[in-house]
């Protein structure tokens, strides 16, 4: 009992003593630290270098005082600390990679490599991970990719440490290396998708290497027909790439091969046809009516090749008006072949528009959609959206408050949501076209906030529109005409409208109106097939940087409008490049570089 009553005592003694050195250290670190950070390096050094000794302060103390030594130029204390280290711990191979950076500190490169090959060299598969991270850490990219090299060799798995490698690639934008490894990766696990486009989206950026992909990515398809995992990724490139006629072909070479209901070719049709590639959804929902006429997809693909081909036609200026009652045609066909029933009301829909907005027949336009709101068991939303053609089309007729009244109908009953905010966008539209600037600001501060991006955009736009006229202005007299003929414009009475845009130009000079002026001009003729008129307005824009905000649209329609109406593939592709080097921002920079790409010649699929 005295025995252990004495080591208890002496315990307690040591524990005294030691307590007060322990504490002085912890400040004098803190003080060094202080020193440190404060770029007082003379006075830090002569701390760190008595802490160093101190074996409980080691690990702190270490890397600050490798720093320190390195800053002050001390390369022979610092190549003396770290081989002394590296004797005393010679199982954590991490200090190797400290001799080295000495060396390259002190500008002896030949000896640092030296080190750093010697190093790998004498690396174990155990110490593969630390000893890249710490070349990472130091910033030695080069070596650390040979860490991970040097690992798969050692374990004999040409996979091995892919991730690692990935995510390094990924940083460094090394794509001719990242490349085959993520595919790799897929070879061998195709749920790996996800991952491996992620980390593509974050690294390729420029059309070299997104060329390198498609042509890595096509002689895999090639070689491994049966692995879908490199379909999908080349669909998913094509996407990003906006070639959705390209994705839409692998969709469906794809579903032949698997034949597994067409689902993606219909996902890879709704694609194209939200993005304009009206000839590339025809063809899918073609595709689909004729392979799968029993399948679940079946009536909805009959209907939506008709839609496509209706924006096709709706697209095609000037606008041939027997194309229009051919579409007709199709729409009651397929109305005879399934009934008009609540499947059917978006059909409805589409054959009013046609009648009111191209044939001029109003009347049977009302009658159509009154059948279609009326439609027992139809769906909330169609009905709202027909409701909404059917304000549009008394607003054709000349009635705004039979429009205003069916807008705010579908506001209330869908409120929040994508169809509640078209219907507020369109009576934001209605107050612009009146002159009610300020009940229309109102309408749009509240739609610049809408989840749906295309109807925020759209709020942004003309509540800019407004702003920009209005605000210097003390009258809004321009702005209340421009609106007026914007509503000529919805109303299809496009001479009227060219008229009343001329008299504008010469009543208001000078005007902030002027560009958006001329633009609407070009977009009237156009629209009557007036192309070289279109152009001539457009390149009004072009030609004056004080319209610089319209000058990428302007220029991105000019070269549209001479490639696919005019036939001048020349002077087109000189305009897509000009859009490209001008306007790098540009929303139109894709769409641009692929029409460029493909008058150049290059293999575009």
């Amino acid at each position: 009992m005295l025995k252990k009553l004495t080591h208890t005592l002496l315990l307690w003694l040591l524990l005294s003593v030691a307590a007060p050195y322990a504490m002085a250290q912890t400040q004098e670190l803190e003080l060094a630290r202080e020193y440190y950070n404060q770029g007082d390096y003379t006075k830090a050094e002569k701390m760190y270098e008595k802490l160093i000794n101190e074996p409980r302060l080691f690990q702190v103390v270490y890397p600050d005082y490798l720093k320190i030594l390195l800053a002050q130029r001390n390369y022979k204390e610092a190549e003396k600390l770290v081989k002394k280290t590296i004797k005393r711990n010679q199982d954590i191979p991490t200090y190797e990679v400290d001799l080295g950076k000495v060396y390259l500190a002190a500008g002896d490169k030949s000896a640092a490599e030296k080190q750093f090959d010697k190093l790998l060299e004498q690396m174990k598969p155990a110490e593969v991970i630390a000893v890249a991270n710490a070349f990472v850490q130091n910033e030695l990219f080069d070596y650390a990719e040979k860490a991970y090299l040097k690992g798969r060799t050692l374990a004999g798995n040409q996979l091995e440490y892919n991730r690692p490698l990935i995510a390094l690639y990924t940083y460094r934008q090394k794509t001719e290396s990242l490349i085959p490894e993520v595919l790799n990766l897929l070879q061998v696990d195709e749920n790996e998708l996800g991952y491996v486009q992620n980390m593509l989206q974050n690294s390729l950026r420029e059309e070299a290497a997104l060329d390198a992909l498609e042509k890595e990515l096509i002689l895999r398809v090639q070689q491994n027909p049966d692995k879908l995992a490199y379909n999908e990724l080349l669909i998913w490139l094509y996407i990003q790439r906006r070639d959705f006629y390209g994705a839409l072909m692998q969709a469906r070479a794809v579903d032949k091969r698997t034949r597994s209901g067409g689902t993606r070719v219909m996902e890879l049709g709704t694609i194209s046809l939200r993005n304009d590639d009206y000839q590339g959804a025809i063809e899918a929902f073609e595709y689909i009516v004729k392979e799968y006429p029993e399948g679940p997809y079946y009536l909805l693909a009959r209907q939506k090749l008709i839609h496509a081909r209706e924006a096709q036609v709706q697209n095609t200026f000037p606008v041939n008006k027997d194309n229009i009652r051919a579409l007709i045609a199709d729409y009651e066909a397929l109305l005879t072949e399934v009934g008009r029933s609540a499947q059917t009301v978006e059909v409805l829909q589409h054959m009013a528009g046609l009648y009111a907005f191209y044939l001029d027949d109003k009347e049977k336009a009302i009658e159509l959609l009154q059948e279609a709101i009326n439609m027992p068991r139809a769906n909330a939303n169609l009905i709202a959206e027909s409701k909404l053609t059917l304000g549009d089309i008394y607003l054709l007729k000349g009635e705004p408050w039979e429009s205003t009244l069916l807008y705010s109908q579908v506001e209330k009953s869908h409120k929040d949501t994508p169809i509640g905010y078209d219907a507020k966008l369109r009576n934001a539209r209605l107050n612009y076209y009146k002159g009610d600037f300020e009940l229309a600001q109102a309408h749009l501060d509240i739609l610049k906030l809408a989840t749906s991006r295309e109807i925020a955009n759209d709020a942004m736009d003309l509540s800019l529109l407004i702003t920009d006229n209005t605000g210097l202005d003390s009258s809004t007299a321009a702005m209340e005409e421009y609106a007026a003929i914007e509503l000529l414009v919805f109303q299809n009475k496009m001479e009227e409208a060219v008229t009343a845009l001329d008299a504008l130009l010469k009543k208001y000079p000078g005007h902030s109106l002027t560009d958006e002026i001329y633009f609407q001009k070009a977009n009237i003729y156009e629209r009557m097939g007036k192309f070289k008129a279109a152009v001539d307005n457009l390149q009004k824009i072009v030609d004056n940087p004080q319209y610089d905000i319209l000058s990428d649209d302007a220029l991105y329609r000019m070269a549209y409008i001479y490639e696919e109406n005019l036939k001048d593939k020349e002077k087109a592709q000189q305009l897509y490049n000009d859009l490209l080097v001008k306007h790098k921002g540009s929303i139109y920079v894709a769409e641009a570089r692929k029409r460029f790409r493909k008058l150049r010649g290059d293999v575009v699929n």
